[in-house]
């Protein structure tokens, strides 16, 4: 039975936290959506302290946030950029119109449709969070959406450059410098100023995540996203720095980042939580790390990796990196995850910043029934039909016409009697069943 060195604030107080996060969120959206630009400006100037005109951003000045980075900068953003959408074009290839006759004269399909406009929201207040723009205006474009609209908070007073470059290399039609509720309501709900969008996407805190769970459908979502969460698979064969570094890594995210240890080794995982003490000291982000660690880090020991398995499927985690003798174990056997990163060679950063998958990703155990952002959540798999010729009209109508009437719908009935009378030839009475 898995044993646990330490545990992560108790569910009833989190539970707590959402609440009050609900209920603030309820009433900026419905103020939003009584007074549009007013309701957006007063909310931008209470959080952000940013005002101005017109939140979208003028090609002037998005050529003028281009210009402050250097040539490296805008040459690693092209690079990453370049590696999100080759991965994305492979899984647009990969997603095939379907065209077959399932009896004769009987053709069914479905075919891919791109939504029409998607609202990207690129956290930024803290942090200027560039890979965002990558993850989602680029996976859009690939999957083909017309217009595209971005949102990205106000960082130390202005535009963050970097954020603007990558928003713009990727492809971008509108760019804002908006953020949090403000900024997913205006795109959700439209103001005078922005034209409603179709779908949402894009992670942020549990503000934005409430707000895009209160919007959803009103408009799409690709996800509810809760705070970044990491799990690391462990056993003896790699050592407490490394473990500890990882969680570390993903848990300066946020207070409220949960980073778990999942190990075999009852060594590792008191070596880790030393090294965990140990890197606290040093690390710059450490007063975000320290507290998500204390509140939501946990530290469990298998007896087994049949046993680690269970429990990390029990836990459906965001990102999961595994250090193991044999990490495709966990890819054979594990169902229930955001993304695996396998081996001690890869770590979440690569596909949270440059290595091609998408780091927007379930949490709050949505792993259990969904996968991350991709090509095909920005499509809409459609279904038609085709009856070719009379015969299997009357064919398919009869059948149709009984199973109508043994759920009593009689006018669904009649749907199929009349084919079967116009093209079988056959005397149905109105209401009756075809024989």
């Amino acid at each position: 039975m898995a044993q646990y060195l330490k545990r992560g604030r108790d569910a009833t107080l989190r539970a707590e936290d959402d609440h009050d996060v609900r209920v603030a969120v309820e009433a900026m959206l419905a103020d939003i959506e009584r007074r549009g630009d007013v309701a957006v400006r007063e909310l931008s100037v209470k959080f952000d302290k940013w005002d101005r005109a017109d939140y979208r951003l003028t090609d002037a000045e998005i050529r003028d946030c281009l210009s402050q980075l250097s040539q490296r900068n805008l040459d690693d953003i092209k690079f990453a950029q370049t590696q999100v959408r080759n991965f994305a074009e492979h899984q647009r290839n990969s997603m095939k119109d379907v065209e077959v006759e399932t009896l004769p004269g009987i053709v069914l399909g479905h075919k891919h449709i791109p939504v029409n406009s998607v609202g990207c929201y690129v956290p930024g207040g803290k942090y200027p969070l560039l890979a965002s723009a990558h993850m989602s205006v680029i996976t859009a474009k690939v999957a083909g959406v017309d217009r595209i609209v971005t949102c990205a908070p106000p960082y130390q007073g202005k535009p963050a450059p970097a954020i603007v470059a990558a928003q713009h290399l990727a492809g971008a039609d509108e760019i804002y410098c908006l953020g949090g509720i403000q900024a997913v309501g205006a795109m959700a709900i439209g103001t005078q100023s922005m034209a409603a969008v179709d779908m949402l996407v894009g992670p942020g805190n549990a503000y934005v995540a409430e707000a895009k769970r209160q919007l959803f459908g009103r408009v799409g979502i690709d996800l509810f996203a809760g705070p970044t969460e990491t799990l690391v698979i462990a056993d003896d064969t790699v050592d407490g720095e490394i473990c500890a570094t990882d969680l570390l890594g993903q848990a300066e995210h946020g207070p409220n980042s949960p980073a778990i240890l999942l190990t075999n080794s009852t060594k590792l995982a008191r070596d880790t939580m030393a090294e965990i003490e140990r890197l606290l000291q040093i690390l710059p982000t450490a007063a975000v790390a320290r507290k998500a660690w204390e509140d939501y880090g946990e530290v469990i020991v298998c007896a087994s990796e049949e046993e680690m398995v269970e429990v990390a499927d029990g836990i459906a985690s965001e990102h999961v990196q595994v250090m193991t003798r044999d990490p495709d174990y966990f890819l054979k056997n594990m169902t229930n995850y955001g993304a695996l990163f396998l081996g001690p060679r890869t770590n979440v950063a690569f596909g949270d910043k440059v290595i091609g998958t998408n780091h927007t990703l379930p949490t709050a155990k949505a792993a259990r029934y969904t996968g991350g952002l991709w090509v095909g959540k920005f499509m809409k798999t459609v279904t038609y039909q085709k009856v070719l010729t009379d015969e299997a009209s009357a064919m398919i109508g009869a059948y149709c016409s009984r199973l109508c009437l043994l759920e009593g719908f009689v006018g669904h009935a009649e749907q199929a009697n009349v084919r079967v009378r116009r093209y079988g030839g056959r005397n149905i009475p109105y209401g009756g069943a075809a024989e």
